[in-house]
């Protein structure tokens, strides 16, 4: 008996906890196409997990890359991924399509 109390006050105690931890992060979408990116900017408060979705809505594929966050990932033409972010402190962070160099570089800002 002892036990099951236990494990509904642990259930109890994490269910409380649960709105708390979906605070901790945020998810912005990105969109690219043939190596331009919208939005440029993305905006994301400080000390949250970050997801970006991306989506490659163009024909060929994109390479979202940043040497900044260390990550990058390759989509092909109408594929969709997600990239998570550990929590950043305020700052700004550029990303870009790597098979695109030619073309606008985008930032995170982290406030």
């Amino acid at each position: 008996m002892k036990k099951f109390f236990l494990i509904i006050l642990s259930l109890c105690g994490f269910m409380l906890s649960y709105p708390a931890m979906a605070d901790d992060k945020v998810t912005l979408e990105l969109k690219m196409k043939d190596g331009d990116m919208m939005p440029l900017i993305l905006n994301a408060p400080a000390n949250k997990i970050i997801r970006i979705k991306i989506t490659n809505i163009g024909k060929g594929p994109v390479e979202f890359e940043s040497t900044q966050l260390v990550k990058e990932k390759v989509l092909a033409p109408g594929a969709s991924s997600v990239v998570v972010i550990a929590p950043k402190k305020p700052g700004t962070y550029i990303f870009f399509d790597d098979f695109h160099l030619n073309k606008p570089k985008g930032q995170l800002i982290v406030k």
